[in-house]
């Protein structure tokens, strides 16, 4: 039997119980269905068998007929995991669900959860949900389990799903609990955030409210809660927001082709991940999707060496680079140099910085954010990081303040212009603190420009002098004189650059 789908994405053979695809992206396996309780109650519990091979496609769906009457489904899976030859890769299968009102490519009002490999089992209900998946009606009709094989090994695959539903009246409708999309801020000042931080409604270990407490012992203003693929936490911050710490809603977008924190989304709006470098115009459409929500899109640890973490799609639709993400390696370096080509080229991206905190041994805030903004609220942080007015800080002790100072009395600080003419001098003054033994760099197009060390008392203002016409940007970095495992040095601080000189490009002139 062979099934057609959109587009010709789809292309699936079913035989004697197994599954081989050919140039799919998508597939099919046989639908599961249940049968009306008759008295109302009793539990209900299917069984699915069936192995996958190597080059299976990245998505099957598993139809699952849902009768009326249910109050909970349970769906548990497993799959076997056999020695594999060295170099390579072993099983690895993802999961998730959707519900009876489809679940094509971008349907928000079908998507009911996803947990990755990270969970065994979910449980919906009226009133509840495991982490990661959305509270709600158990509504007659086709949901989709959906499994994805990350890897799958030479052996191949063997996997087992039992769906169970319990019948019943539903429960007492779930209430959702967001944060405010406002603290208690400074008016305009720098505000410092973490913007990539996972808990236990995806992969992480942190529960809600550790997360909350490990950002305010880190000193930080706000946070960004990215949870793989799913917006599900959205609904419950509003415990662990308050005047002293805002959260703000997002998702890391965890594709096959990189992942792309999408920041500043609505309570409960999720932005599907089902899709590969290859389908530009489906990247375009739900960076536009999140656009068109007032949010940004983030390039993450585009370096990153893990299957699927590093960058695979355009730099150009994106609003940020997260050229730092968690403690200092190799894979940042090449990022902030990846990232410093464009700015040569005359493309700047911001960038920006994150911990990417997953658990308690993960520290929040290495590195982070500080942000100028009119307010600590979301819409003013958001601002401020698309337009560059950030600095990238290992810890709140680290303190920087870069500006470039031109005749009377102009001046323009990280992420501004300072006009003037081609000749004219400017003064470039970094002030730093708390980073005792380190070294202030300043780049330009030609590199590094100028350098000077710290003394022990970790405090130092360092001024340089050029011209607009020798130096049309010019940027800082803070480095320890440590080596970690992969790099001579660790950084400490990073800032994104100030122009200097006439505007050449659109991005340069909104900043002005």
């Amino acid at each position: 039997m062979c099934e057609q789908g959109r587009l010709g994405r789809r292309a699936l053979f079913l035989a004697g119980g197994a599954i081989a695809a050919v140039g799919a992206i998508e597939a099919f396996l046989p639908s599961v269905a249940f049968a009306e309780s008759t008295d109302g109650t009793a539990d209900q519990t299917r069984t699915v068998t069936g192995r996958f091979e190597p080059g299976a496609p990245d998505w099957y769906y598993l139809p699952v007929e849902v009768p009326s009457g249910v109050r909970e489904i349970e769906v548990v899976y497993s799959y076997d995991r056999p020695q594999v030859p060295p170099g390579a890769k072993g099983n690895a299968l993802d999961f998730g669900v959707f519900g009876p009102e489809g679940h094509e490519l971008g349907n928000h009002r079908g998507f009911r959860g996803w947990s990755g490999g990270f969970r065994d089992r979910f449980t919906i209900s009226a009133s509840s949900a495991t982490p990661g998946y959305l509270a709600g009606p158990i509504e007659r009709g086709t949901w989709h389990v959906i499994l994805g094989p990350y890897t799958v090994a030479p052996q191949g695959m063997n996997y087992r799903v039992d769906i169970t539903l319990r019948f019943g009246e539903p429960g007492p409708k779930f209430v959702s609990n967001p944060a405010p999309t406002r603290a208690k801020g400074r008016g305009r000042a720098w505000y410092r955030g973490d913007g990539h931080l996972h808990t236990v409604y995806s992969d992480g270990h942190r529960t809600p409210t550790e997360l909350a407490a490990a950002a305010r012992a880190a000193g930080l203003d706000w946070i960004i809660s990215t949870e793989h693929n799913t917006p599900a936490a959205s609904h419950q911050w509003g415990e662990h927001a308050g005047d002293d710490l805002l959260i703000v809603n997002g998702e890391e977008v965890t594709t096959r082709s990189g992942h792309w924190p999408a920041w500043g989304l609505p309570v409960g709006r999720w932005i599907d991940w089902r899709y590969r470098a290859n389908e530009p115009g489906e990247f375009r459409r739900f960076v536009d999707e999140v656009h068109s929500v007032g949010g940004l899109v983030v390039a993450a640890h585009p370096n990153a060496p893990c299957l699927g973490c590093s960058w695979e799609f355009r730099y150009s639709l994106v609003d940020a680079i997260e050229v730092w993400n968690g403690p200092w390696t190799l894979d940042d370096e090449l990022s902030v140099q990846a990232w410093d080509k464009l700015l040569r080229d005359g493309r700047w991206v911001p960038a920006v910085g994150d911990s990417d905190a997953h658990n308690p041994a993960h520290v929040v805030g290495l590195p982070h954010n500080v942000v100028h903004a009119e307010d600590l609220a979301v819409e003013d942080i958001l601002h401020g990081l698309k337009s560059g007015r950030t600095w990238l800080a290992e810890s709140a002790a680290v303190q920087l303040d870069l500006r470039a100072e031109g005749r009377g009395g102009r001046l323009a600080s990280i992420g501004q212009r300072l006009h003037g003419g081609p000749g004219t001098p400017v003064d470039v003054v970094i002030t730093v603190g708390g980073v005792p033994g380190c070294a202030v760099r300043l780049l330009t197009p030609a590199g590094v420009a100028h350098t000077e060390q710290v003394p022990a008392s970790g405090s130092a203002t360092v001024r340089w002098s050029t011209t607009a016409k020798d130096t049309p940007w010019v940027r800082a970095e803070v480095r320890r004189p440590v080596a970690t495992d992969t790099t001579p040095d660790t950084m400490v601080a990073l800032t994104n650059p100030i122009f200097l000189g006439r505007a050449h490009h659109a991005k340069d002139a909104a900043n002005d």
